[in-house]
């Protein structure tokens, strides 16, 4: 069952999130997003307002990473696929990928089990973030045909291989691989009055390459439950599921504090820049619809 923390302006639902280990994971992978979301609260100001919930699912008791460090699993996968629509947010670390394709181990099976759900159940908003190597898991999966998707930037190659398989044994629909920090499909927006102060709105490129007008996100997460986000999120791929990829380790955390602004607010995801010391580099959002 999901918290609520109580703020002035009604109840805040604490987001659930479900962490999907496999042997000799990249322990960054984890650590980046989840430090990232143990600071956020829907009140900046207020340490009662936790805005998420972490569980780790894993095939053993303790899982190591590939650099040694053990992680105890809070629930097995069994029961990960038991309580998988209580999830609002599914996060897979890189790492191992080769073993895991080779033997189409887990999380594989779980990626495929909560896009299935999504595209069942679209009346829920649900989000899947892959860390770095991870997107190559969701390539595998399937999950990407019909989107845009990056991975680290020595697996452009091999990801590109992976989304061509994937699409000759699916509905033929490509996967658009992108050289950017991370890379969001199905967003929802709160556009505003005035463009120019939308902080998710990409307006131009540091590089500077062609602008773009994909946008960079949304805070919209609040109004996901209205009718008339329901209905439009159904009409997206997969259910309306939000789907991110990030780059390398490091853009985990920028892929994270997307996720934070978008689920809770932008002064949330700021706050925990703050607390880290880090800068937020921004990538793009391809897809996405206005609320």
């Amino acid at each position: 069952m999901s918290a609520i923390a109580e703020n002035p302006e009604g109840p805040n639902e604490v987001i659930q999130v479900l962490f999907a280990l496999h042997p000799k994971f990249d322990a960054l992978h984890f650590c980046n997003p989840f430090e990232v979301l143990s600071y956020a609260q829907h009140n900046i100001h207020d340490s009662a307002t936790k805005a998420f919930e972490c569980t780790v699912a894993a095939a053993a008791p303790g899982t190591t990473s590939s650099s040694g460090m053990t992680i105890k699993a809070d629930i097995d996968y069994e029961e990960a696929y038991e309580r998988l629509s209580d999830f609002d947010v599914l996060i897979v670390p890189g790492g191992n990928v080769d073993a895991v394709l080779k033997a189409q181990a887990e999380p594989l099976g779980l990626l495929q089990a909560f896009a299935a759900l999504q595209k069942q159940d679209f009346h829920k908003e649900r989000t899947l973030l892959s860390i770095d190597t991870a997107s190559l898991f969701c390539a595998q999966a399937g999950v990407l045909q019909g989107l845009a998707a990056t991975t680290h930037p020595d697996l452009y190659t091999k990801m590109e291989i992976l989304c061509k398989d994937a699409a000759r044994r699916g509905d033929l629909e490509q996967t658009d691989v992108m050289e950017e920090r991370y890379v969001v499909n199905n967003a929802r927006f709160d556009l505003g009055d005035k463009l120019e102060e939308n902080p998710f709105v990409l307006s131009k490129r540091p590089d500077g390459r062609r602008m773009s007008l994909a946008r960079k996100g949304s805070n919209a997460w609040k109004e996901s439950k209205r009718r008339e986000s329901i209905v439009r999120r159904g009409s997206l791929r997969l259910g309306g599921m939000r789907v991110i990829t990030s780059g390398g380790v490091a853009s985990g955390l920028d892929a994270a504090l997307y996720l934070v602004a978008a689920m809770v607010s932008i002064e949330s995801a700021q706050e925990v820049a703050r607390i880290l010391q880090y800068t937020w580099i921004k990538g793009v959002t391809v897809e996405g619809i206005d609320v």
